[in-house]
């Protein structure tokens, strides 16, 4: 993906990790939140409910509810505040607009 909305600018060596995000593998840091990961890798975290566009989070620090996501095994956590491990299964909530 391109276009991504956060740029890495510094603390580019840590290893790295794969994540898969709707059946798509990613490439994340150990260390990074899976809001990080998605955010530096060109992808978006929903599609707005209202139809004005993706969505990348609201507050970023796990006081809202605008980040939840599913885990493939079941579940789902707030993208802000969970860590990336590598083989991390996720998906995305799919848009209802």
């Amino acid at each position: 993906m391109t276009d991504a909305l956060f740029r890495r600018l510094a603390d580019t060596d840590r290893k790295r990790v794969v994540i898969v995000v709707d059946g798509e593998p990613v490439e994340a840091l150990a260390g990074d939140t899976l809001l990080t990961a998605l955010l530096t890798t060109g992808h978006h975290l929903r599609d707005s409910e209202f139809g004005d566009g993706p969505r990348a989070g609201f507050c970023l620090m796990g006081a809202c509810q605008d980040c939840w996501i599913n885990l493939e095994a079941g579940g789902r956590v707030r993208a802000c505040s969970t860590f990336v491990s590598d083989g991390l299964r996720v998906r995305r909530p799919k848009s209802t607009s």
